[in-house]
């Protein structure tokens, strides 16, 4: 009797790596947990980013994907028009995902095996009405935090009571369930107004994730306790049951950063000269794929560097170039190499040089957050940025730049406790002066900071025994399994 075909999971990412990424790695953690019982396999359906460098990108971890030997497919789905017309990022990028509903429905239903589910980046959460029609279940995955999640499906309740913009709220604050008082400057870019286009968008996400059969999240139940218990006790949608939440992170693909022993790879330049620092004594500034500065932001920069007197890695991008995405619809507008003796003030370089590495590409950031010589992380706050500077039990000063960053900033410092505050100014572009750089600096690398450091090293162990056999995300991974395994499917086309 021939055996009954393998289940797959059916995943429509984002284009972005810190979507598609986060989202492959946690199903790959699903693919080898059901080795234990009944297996899946992957089938990542792939869209067409609206941009060449993302694209180059997507190719380049499909090839990688696709010589890891586990059994993940690749379905490349029919290319369509971006729409012109989009007001802002957050709506093109939901519109240009949604436009592809009806090839994903054609891939779904033509799939040769039983489908598991349908695994839905946030911004695709309207295509459970795909699943539900074709009778698939359909999961949500959430790559930022549970704080986020409790915000986006509380949002419509929001729109109902709060009427004004939140920045006009009585007291100066945003209540929602299982968060600390919000002050609206911390509120995620694309709510900050609610006549945008963007802003609707992100009320009807919020609408279809209590559609799903259930939200996969890329964090642990100890990072984020409060918000994670407002979503399951129903405190984020009163009256109405959310769909269980499965936080299976932190989900890292660490790479080289665990492992660095046992490679005869030479080490990358920034880590060889961190090799020569003393322990934790190096303040580390990242920003992001994303993150890049105009001039003037430069010069404060480095007026704070140098007061402050401690030794730093700061990895500094220049503008992009319309080559590299500059006025890309989908915001993803990619940095270049710095030309440093363009950006820097004259001097610089020789006045620091002992004390600081200014690196103008990219660098292994995994392995600079493992490496013993860094003692805080400067950072636009993205979720994996965090995980991974949690992960290593390194405080941060976050600097949000843009997405939901402004929240995983307040986050970081009013909850979690693992950050020193940076005061940036949101009017001037997320612009920070160099006095109050150098100020966040110092606290964060002195005693300060100690109790940010102390926290980050407990978030630490947290985060690795969540994720151990036994832990929370492991049992939530567990669970999720075996939803999976009991879940309705759909059975192959005859």
């Amino acid at each position: 009797m021939a055996a009954s075909p393998t289940p797959t999971l059916v995943l429509v990412p984002e284009w972005g790596t810190g979507h598609l990424m986060s989202m492959l790695e946690s199903c790959k953690r699903i693919l080898l947990c059901g080795r234990r019982a009944r297996s899946f396999s992957i089938t990542l359906l792939i869209m067409r980013p609206p941009t060449a460098q993302a694209t180059s990108e997507v190719e380049a971890h499909v090839r990688r994907e696709a010589a890891s030997g586990l059994d993940i497919r690749f379905h490349r789905l029919p290319a369509v028009e971006p729409p012109a017309d989009a007001a802002g990022v957050e709506e093109f990028i939901a519109r240009y995902i949604q436009l592809h509903a009806p090839h994903v429905r054609e891939a779904v239903a033509g799939m040769s095996c039983p489908v598991a589910a349908l695994v839905l980046d946030l911004f695709a959460t309207p295509m459970v009405d795909v699943a539900r029609d074709l009778g698939v279940p359909s999961y949500v995955f959430m790559s930022s935090t549970g704080a986020m999640l409790a915000l986006m499906l509380h949002l419509p309740v929001l729109h109902q009571v709060v009427t004004v913009e939140f920045s006009q709220v009585d007291g100066e604050v945003v209540h929602v369930p299982g968060l600390p008082p919000i002050p609206p400057e911390s509120m995620p870019c694309p709510v900050v107004d609610k006549k945008s286009p963007n802003y609707t968008w992100f009320l009807r996400l919020g609408h279809s994730f209590m559609d799903a059969t259930g939200i996969i999240a890329n964090t642990a139940d100890e990072l984020e306790p409060g918000a994670l218990a407002a979503v399951a006790d129903g405190r984020a949608v009163p009256g109405r049951p959310a769909p269980p939440v499965y936080p299976v992170g932190p989900v890292l693909s660490l790479g080289s950063s665990d492992r660095r022993k046992d490679s005869s790879e030479p080490p990358h330049e920034c880590v060889a000269w961190l090799d020569a620092q003393p322990p934790a004594s190096v303040v580390f500034l990242c920003f992001g794929s994303m993150g890049w500065f105009e001039a003037a932001q430069v010069v404060e920069i480095t007026a704070a560097l140098e007061r402050c007197g401690h030794r730093f890695l700061w990895v500094l991008r220049g503008p992009p170039s319309s080559e590299s995405g500059a006025g890309a619809p989908d915001g993803s507008e990619h940095p270049t190499d710095a030309k440093l003796e363009e950006l820097l003030p004259e001097g610089f370089l020789q006045r620091t040089e002992g004390k600081g590495l200014v690196w103008p590409t990219w660098v292994p950031q995994k392995d600079i957050l493992a490496h013993p010589a860094v003692g805080g992380f400067v950072t636009h706050a993205g979720w994996n940025s965090v995980l991974e500077s949690l992960w290593h039990g390194l405080p941060m000063a976050p600097w949000p730049l843009y997405a939901e960053q402004h929240l995983n900033a307040f986050e970081l410092v009013a909850d979690m406790g693992v950050a020193v505050p940076l005061k940036v100014d949101r009017k001037r572009d997320n612009f920070v002066e160099a006095a109050n750089l150098e100020r966040a600096v110092k606290c964060l690398m002195g005693e300060e900071g100690r109790k940010a450091r102390e926290r980050a090293a407990e978030m630490r162990d947290v985060c690795r025994n969540a994720v151990n056999k036994g832990g929370s995300s492991d049992a939530a991974l567990q669970r999720l399994s075996e939803a999976l395994h009991h879940g309705s499917v759909l059975p192959p086309t005859m």
